[in-house]
């Protein structure tokens, strides 16, 4: 069966023409005076001098804006009056607080087709959403809408549903903990757990790993224990790009005495070295030398490869008693040990090797420098998360830390390095389809209604659902769902498949040119703009990948006066939608965001004094067990867990694909058109391959290729990719997403978390004429 081109989605026969390629040599630094330029190129470009200094002078600095990109957290104490941002930062300032207006006219002048058939770039580009608007059935362009009117419109549709279940509820990272708190609990007081986010296409594995093994679905790990580590390993992440801040934390960590390795297919620049944009010398070029060895492993050989340094680790204890492993914290905190460590032992150490794609003396090398170290972190990111196995590797990493007693003390434990930027305040506040008994207990005592106790549709149960006709309205609180989520044209089948699809945005994306027979976008403040409820400014508040919440006050001037809050639009959406639930007070809630948090320090555990704290100099840290050293879980201790690598068999002309970020991009928000560090510009349909491949497959330097993917029998195309030979293990290739989206399949998924397997795609390639 050939997926067919739904109309409006991003068409697989690609571009009309290719861009103009132009490749230079991959970088060996990250940031330095280019990172500087580039921002201030966007900047300027987007803002003008005074608004961009209004918004970039308050920037993750106490007391101001949060920034609306990545979870790395800022250091608890002073932050540099230089600029505590990245070049990715400032992109995303530059992006949502642009002072481009889409107003009726351009909605007018512009059908949805004709916007539909443009690049998301281009579309990302032109501008903030002005007010609300409405497509009707059968309408070919966006047309005004009143937002009672939008509002009454919703609650009808609504209302009108045979079950709250034929509803779905999105929720993506950057919507606040206020508005994430509220949402919630106007979707249970409606009658449904239906609430997929974008932690089940990214990070849903961690939590369920570490929740498994440790007892909490968190990292356990500060800023403050970079600085004390003895090593630190990354896995399937590309701070460089993805987390750029972290380099600075990373710096720190090398001069205090840390070792880096870097574990990856791909070597990326910014572990590889980093000019420091504060210090004059990394504006002049000069740059510390980061990972002091790379691993470059297999695509999902991860597991593999820390089952042998494993091996290799109990060896060393048989030669060192007492010096390697930490048996006292074995013995009293873990469960599982002896039957752990017999089935790395039973296991191939060779075998092992040639599934990680890493070369034995490299392991030993690895385990050398590991042997008598005890303050280990790991971090990991989507390298790691998207794969069918990526619970069980991620429980690998938890075992490595816990023969070595890394877990609970200064300089050691877990880091899953988030990606939006409250994405973990998300799931804190409740935007999970498969709710906590404590919260629900908590709801029905605070609120006196009986929230749902079934688990909704998370991402992939919800795409299904809406194909199958079982999902009748889609509701969105910002994101670009469409090109965020797997299998492009199954999702855009889906979404069409609804009545109505209602988008809370800022700017224009391909999600709002996907719709429903209807469908209505409510423009929303971003995270840059005064917030002024009743005359007075509110805050909002987010929590960062260490558990750290502060707050968050936008200082821009709206670019219309048509805009609301997220939380203003939850608020009037559930006075306009329920009838009962007398007791939330929408209407005061709206007007005070403290009454919010107020009602989220009695319902959510750890946001006793809420108010106070947050407003305290850099926020405050909510309860983490495994930071503690303590381990809720079943067995009350900390578990190992037994599992075996996932090989995939190839047939002959078959590739791993994993998608990727390129450097000019955030998520699904592209930037510009070029990969700076890995030295392709200008475009962004391309496929990295290792020359051997290349040979085998009898394709040369830029090529035009057409990608394919058949699993379960269905065949899905990306078409027009150029082939760029570069450093990836054999038999691995590597495509940016949301291009190649379109290949992954929406019933590969990780288990127990059920997240997407981006990171390993089979393809096919084929020479085009």
């Amino acid at each position: 069966m050939i997926e067919k081109q739904a109309s409006g989605t991003p068409n697989p026969e690609g571009p009309e023409a290719l861009k103009g390629l132009r490749l230079t040599r991959p970088s060996d630094q990250a940031v330095g005076f280019q990172a500087v330029l580039n921002s201030m190129q966007h900047l300027l470009r987007e803002m003008g001098p005074l608004r961009a200094f209004t918004a970039m002078n308050k920037l993750n600095q106490h007391n101001g804006i949060d920034c609306p990109g990545c979870a790395w957290p800022d250091p608890d104490d002073e932050r540099s009056r230089l600029g505590e941002y990245c070049e990715n930062g400032a992109k995303a300032i530059a992006e949502e607080a642009t002072a481009k207006a889409l107003t009726a006219d351009f909605f007018a002048s512009h059908s949805v087709a004709e916007l539909a058939a443009l690049d998301d770039y281009t579309i990302g580009k032109m501008g903030r959403i002005a007010q609300p608007v409405f497509l009707p059935d059968n309408g070919t362009h966006y047309q005004p809408i009143s937002w009672e009117a939008a509002f009454k419109k919703i609650a009808t549709k609504l209302n009108s549903l045979s079950s709250p279940n034929e509803a779905v509820f999105y929720t993506s990272g950057r919507t606040s903990n206020e508005a994430a708190f509220l949402y919630q609990l106007f979707i249970r007081a409606f009658g449904t757990n239906n609430l997929p986010d974008c932690s089940n296409m990214c990070h849903e594995s961690s939590g369920v790993a570490l929740g498994e093994s440790l007892g909490i679905g968190k990292g356990s790990v500060t800023l403050e224990d970079f600085y004390e580590a003895e090593m630190i390993l990354i896995l399937g992440q590309n701070p460089g790009t993805n987390h750029p801040r972290m380099l600075s934390a990373l710096k720190k960590a090398v001069d205090n005495g840390a070792l880096i390795v870097s574990i990856n297919p791909l070597e990326e620049a910014g572990l590889k070295a980093f000019a420091d944009p504060q210090q004059i010398s990394g504006l002049m070029g000069q740059s510390t030398p980061l990972a002091s060895m790379h691993l470059p492993v297999k695509i999902n050989g991860d597991m593999a490869l820390i089952q042998a340094l494993i091996q290799l680790l109990l060896n060393f204890e048989d030669e060192h008693p007492g010096k390697v492993l930490d048996h006292s914290f074995i013995q009293t905190q873990t469960s599982g040990f002896q039957e752990y460590a017999a089935h790395i032992q039973s296991k191939d150490f060779n075998e092992l090797c040639r599934i990680s794609g890493i070369l034995p003396d490299q392991v030993h090398q690895l385990a050398e420098l590991l042997k008598f170290k005890k303050k280990i972190i790991i971090c990991w990111a989507m390298g790691l998360t998207q794969h069918k196995n990526a619970v069980d590797t991620i429980k690998e990493l938890v075992n490595l830390l816990l023969i070595k007693g890394s877990i609970g003390k200064p300089g050691a434990g877990t880091c899953p390095v988030r990606g939006h930027s409250n994405v973990q305040g998300d799931r804190t506040m409740g935007i999970y389809e498969k709710p906590w008994k404590w919260l629900l207990e908590n709801i029905e005592k605070n609120y006196k209604f009986k929230p749902p106790a079934k688990d909704g549709y998370d991402v992939v149960e919800s795409i299904h659902a809406m194909n199958e006709g079982r999902v009748r309205v889609f509701f969105a609180m910002g994101g670009n769902f469409l090109s965020a989520t797997p299998d492009t044209l199954y999702t855009a089948a889906g979404l069409r498949n609804t009545d109505l699809t209602v988008q809370v945005s800022t700017k224009l994306n391909r999600s709002h040119l996907i719709t429903g027979k209807e469908a209505i976008i409510l423009p929303t403040l971003g995270r840059t703009d005064l917030d002024l409820q009743l005359g007075v400014e509110q805050f909002v508040s987010c929590e960062n990948s260490m558990g750290v919440v502060q707050l968050s006050k936008g200082n821009l001037k709206p670019v219309s006066k048509d805009l609301l809050s997220e939380v203003a639009i939850v608020c009037r959406l559930a006075k306009a939608t329920l009838s009962m639930c007398s007791s939330i007070q929408w209407d005061q809630l709206q007007n005070n965001y403290d009454l919010i948090r107020d009602e989220i320090e009695r319902t959510i555990p750890g946001f006793e004094d809420y108010n106070k704290r947050v407003r305290q100099r850099g926020g405050f840290y909510l309860p983490n067990s495994s930071r503690e050293g303590n381990f809720p879980t079943g067995t009350a201790k900390a578990n190992f867990n037994i599992a075996e690598p996932l090989v995939t068999i190839l047939k002959p002309g078959e590739l791993m694909m994993m998608t990727i970020r390129s450097h000019d991009q955030y998520n699904t928000t592209i930037y510009g058109w070029d990969d700076r560090y890995r030295g392709i510009k200008n475009e962004r349909r391309v496929i990295l391959m290792n020359e051997k491949d290349m040979q085998a497959l009898g394709l040369k330097q830029l090529d035009q290729v057409d990608l394919f993917n058949y699993h379960e029998g269905r065949e899905r195309v990306a078409r027009k990719f150029l082939v760029i030979a570069y450093s990836i293990p054999e038999q691995c290739c590597a495509t940016y997403f949301p291009e190649t989206n379109v290949l992954v399949p929406i019933n590969s998924v990780a288990a127990k978390s059920n997240t997407p397997t981006s990171k390993l795609v089979v393809i096919e390639l084929k020479r085009r004429n």
